[in-house]
């Protein structure tokens, strides 16, 4: 398996750059980067602008190990309102192109929610209407990345959605596309399960995985800390990782930077990382 890290993890002043040149002398081998509205890398990018992103991450030794963003909070494909929907969908598509630019072999997409606890009036949608709707829209999409040979991974998030491996699993397999899987979020799911029951039963399904942390007794968005400071069974997730020949990259998603000196971070779950990884 590989070490990545989130450029989330870092301070937000912080240039892709700046935050290539911090991962790699903390030793890491990738960098997962963030698509946004705006910016850097944004969705406006030319191709020329990413292929010097692409190119500024080589230089320091680096792989980009995946392509996040965090639109799909604002940007639903499983909102009533059909706009919205389709401005997820947009997105999507945009994400999967910078990726194929960006020479990354995966996205993580939020395929929308039922519901979101911590952002204020999040609009609840019926559930199985949130299914129905998230299975047209990365069908759909299934197409599309399969022609840019990028894949799509599904990440399990605090949205009321797939809340379990089963339904993950079935969510996975009902799109009929090997360009669709899951982008497994490790700490995402201490709160309410065992994330190594979700790596076995999601097995091959799974194309990337997030590392995180989490602290049961704590709760809500506060429980989420150091790595190896929770309640992730590490040494489980490991070998069951292993044990579903998992070898692409896990990547640390370290939410907030600390507030000060917060490079800190980074080295403390690089080496937090050796030791989960032997």
């Amino acid at each position: 398996m590989k070490k990545g890290i989130n450029i989330w993890s870092f301070a937000d002043n912080y240039s892709i750059a700046e935050c290539a040149s911090i991962a790699s002398d903390a030793g890491f081998t990738g960098i997962e980067l963030s698509l946004q509205a705006e910016g850097e890398l944004a969705l406006d990018s030319s191709e020329s602008e990413l292929i010097a992103i692409r190119n500024t991450v080589i230089d320091q030794g680096l792989e980009i190990s995946g392509l996040a963003t965090g639109l799909y909070w604002e940007y639903s494909m499983t909102s009533d309102d059909q706009k919205i929907r389709q401005h997820a969908i947009d997105i999507c598509r945009k994400q999967l192109e910078v990726a194929a630019a960006l020479e990354v072999d995966a996205i993580l997409v939020i395929p929308g929610g039922v519901g979101v606890d911590f952002i204020p009036d999040y609009p609840v949608v019926a559930y199985d209407l949130a299914y129905e709707r998230a299975l047209e829209a990365i069908s759909q999409l299934s197409t599309e990345a399969q022609s840019v040979g990028v894949h799509i991974g599904i990440e399990n998030v605090w949205n009321k959605f797939l809340l379990s491996p089963l339904e993950m699993k079935s969510f996975l397999d009902d799109i009929h596309s090997a360009y669709v899987g899951a982008y497994f979020d490790v700490g995402n799911v201490v709160y309410s399960g065992y994330p190594e029951h979700w790596i076995r039963i999601l097995g091959e399904r799974i194309k990337k995985v997030h590392f995180k942390d989490y602290r049961r007794e704590v709760g809500g968005l506060a429980g989420f800390v150091d790595l190896l400071a929770g309640d992730v069974n590490y040494p489980a997730v490991v070998n069951a990782l292993r044990e579903i020949d998992y070898t692409n990259y896990v990547t640390a998603e370290m939410i907030p930077a600390y507030k000060y000196y917060s490079n800190q971070l980074i080295y403390n779950t690089s080496h937090a990382m050796d030791s989960i990884l032997g």
